[in-house]
């Protein structure tokens, strides 16, 4: 499925529930899927992170996408990331260890250094 647009219930940032939400598979593995999150809110300017998916590309209708969209992602370099973590913050986040369920967000767009981080489960960390 690498590569594909599915449909997955993403948590809301207070996680007292979640929506249906598009995401790019990026990794699939034996028990485990590694996605991107999709979203029709366009920043008013992208980060180094994010990737546009326009209405006036060609191939636009095969994505099943309703509008233009864009990728949100960030970096993860060097990390152990447990199961069921959401990681929603487009922050370059190195030499960590994420514990599963937990989740970490923030509302900033650039990308710093760097964030060595040990997270335990069912965390809530917003950067």
């Amino acid at each position: 499925m690498k590569g594909k647009i599915v449909l997955i219930h993403f948590p809301f940032t207070d996680l007292t529930s979640s929506k249906l939400r598009p995401a790019l598979v990026l990794m699939e593995a034996e028990k485990d899927c590694v996605v991107a999150f999709i979203s029709s809110k366009m920043p008013a300017e992208p980060s180094p992170t994010e990737i546009l998916i326009s209405e006036n590309y060609e191939e636009f209708a095969g994505t099943g996408l309703k509008r233009t969209s864009v990728i949100r992602g960030g970096e993860i370099e060097n990390s152990i990331i447990l199961n069921s973590t959401t990681i929603e913050c487009g922050k370059r986040i190195v030499d960590s260890l994420i514990g599963k369920g937990s989740m970490t967000v923030s509302n900033e767009r650039n990308l710093p250094k760097g964030y060595k981080l040990i997270i335990g489960e069912n965390a809530f960390l917003s950067i």
